[in-house]
C-alpha cells in the first residue's frame, strides 16, 4: 500500500520565492510519520524553480505547463508539459481523466478538434500527434518537420491541420492519410505562432499555381497567419499559397489570431500588440503597449480579446467599450496560454497552475 503524501496547501506560491519553504509529510503504514520541507534555491534560466528537500525526501523532477485548451462543449481541458506528457482533465474541477504519453521532450502546444473528443499536439521532437481523449491512444503521428513544432491550427472541422515549426516551415497535413499535403511557407526563420481564418470577400487571396489536392478540405477562402521570430508577420492564402501581406514589427512575433474576416492581432517579444486590417496592412489600426514583457497569448473573446504576457499580466480588452479587465493571481510568472469557454477563462502559468476565472456579464 502506497504511503499518503501530504503537502502544504499553498506550496506553489511558497516555492516561487528564493528560499521559500513548504512542509510535507508522509505516513508509511505501521511506521512513524516523516516530516520534511521543500526549499526553493532560486529560479533557473528556463524559469523552473530549483527545489531541494529535507529528511530523506527527494525531488525527482519539476515540470511546467506549456499550453492548454478547453473542449468545444466546455467539459474537458487538456494541458501539455515539459515532461513530454499531456493531461486530460475535467474542466469544472480539474480532476484528472487521462494522461497522454508519446512525445519525447517538451510538448509545446495542444488543442482540441471541434468534436471535443480528439486532441492535436506538437512537440520539440518535431512530431505532430493526434490523440483520442476517450482512451488516451495516439491514433496518428505526422513526421516531416526538421525542428520543434511551436504552434498548430485546425482547418474547419479538422480534416486538415496546419503546423508551424522552428525549422521555418508551415505545413498542411491530411489527418485521414497521415500525410503532408505541402509546405505552405518556408520562411528561413522560426514560426512561433500560426492562425487560420476565413477571409472577407474583399480580400484577394490569389489563385493556386497548381490544382489543389482533393485531400485539401476547407482551405478555400482561408488566410494563414504566421508569427515569425525575424520580426515579420506573414499572411498568405492557405489554398493559393500566394502572399497577402508581410508586416515588419518592432521585435519577434510570438503569437497571432484573427478577430474577423479582415482584422487580426499579433503580439511581439517587446510587449506590443498590433491590430492590423488585412485590407490595408501597412499601418496598424492600433498598437497596444502595456509593458515591455513578451506577449505570449492572444485570443478573440466576445467583442474584444484576451491577452497574456511574460510578466504575469492577463487582461481582457473590450474593443467597443474601450476598457480592460485584469485577471489576477499569476503574480510575476509568465502566463503562457489562455483558453475560453462561454464566460469562463482558463490560463496556464509558469508556476505550474491552471487557473479558471468566472466572468459576470460584460
Amino acid at each position: 500500500m502506497a504511503a499518503p503524501l501530504r503537502i502544504q496547501s499553498d506550496w506553489a506560491q511558497a516555492l516561487r520565492k528564493d528560499e521559500g519553504e513548504a512542509w510535507l509529510s508522509c505516513h508509511p503504514p505501521g511506521k512513524p510519520t516523516l516530516y520534511g520541507s521543500l526549499t526553493c534555491q532560486g529560479i533557473g534560466q528556463d524559469g523552473i524553480p530549483e527545489v531541494t528537500a529535507s529528511e530523506g525526501f527527494i525531488v525527482n523532477e519539476i515540470n511546467k505547463i506549456t499550453c492548454l485548451d478547453i473542449s468545444s462543449g466546455g467539459g474537458l481541458g487538456v494541458s501539455s508539459s515539459t515532461d513530454g506528457t499531456m493531461k486530460i482533465w475535467q474542466a469544472s474541477n480539474g480532476e484528472l481523466r487521462r494522461v497522454l504519453e508519446g512525445h519525447v521532450f517538451d510538448v509545446n502546444c495542444c488543442r482540441f478538434f471541434p468534436s471535443g473528443l480528439v486532441v492535436l499536439s506538437g512537440g520539440m521532437d518535431a512530431q505532430l500527434k493526434i490523440w483520442s481523449a476517450e482512451d488516451a491512444s495516439c491514433v496518428v503521428t505526422f513526421k516531416g518537420h526538421k525542428g520543434g513544432i511551436l504552434d498548430t491550427a485546425i482547418v474547419d472541422r479538422g480534416r486538415n491541420v496546419v503546423s508551424g515549426s522552428r525549422d521555418g516551415t508551415a505545413r498542411l497535413w491530411d489527418c485521414g492519410r497521415s500525410a503532408c499535403l505541402g509546405v505552405i511557407a518556408d520562411c528561413g526563420s522560426s514560426i512561433n505562432g500560426v492562425a487560420v481564418g476565413a477571409a472577407d470577400n474583399s480580400i484577394n487571396l490569389g489563385s493556386p499555381e497548381q490544382t489543389p489536392s482533393e485531400r485539401e478540405i476547407g482551405t478555400e477562402s482561408k488566410m494563414l497567419l504566421l508569427a515569425r521570430e525575424d520580426k515579420k508577420l506573414q499572411c498568405l492564402g492557405l489554398q493559393s499559397r500566394q502572399p497577402v501581406f508581410l508586416f515588419v514589427g518592432s521585435d519577434a512575433f510570438n503569437c497571432c489570431t484573427f478577430l474577423s474576416g479582415f482584422l487580426l492581432l499579433a503580439g511581439t517579444q517587446d510587449g506590443n500588440i498590433y491590430q492590423l486590417d488585412v485590407r490595408s496592412p501597412r499601418t496598424p489600426v492600433q498598437v497596444i503597449h502595456r509593458s515591455g514583457a513578451p506577449v505570449l497569448s492572444l485570443l478573440s473573446f466576445r467583442d474584444g480579446f484576451v491577452a497574456s504576457q511574460g510578466d504575469g499580466s492577463c487582461f481582457i480588452v473590450q474593443q467597443d467599450l474601450d476598457y480592460l479587465i485584469e485577471l489576477t493571481g499569476a503574480d510575476s510568472d509568465p502566463v503562457y496560454k489562455v483558453a475560453t469557454w462561454e464566460k469562463q477563462i482558463y490560463t496556464c502559468c509558469r508556476d505550474g497552475l491552471v487557473r479558471r476565472y468566472q466572468l459576470s456579464d460584460l
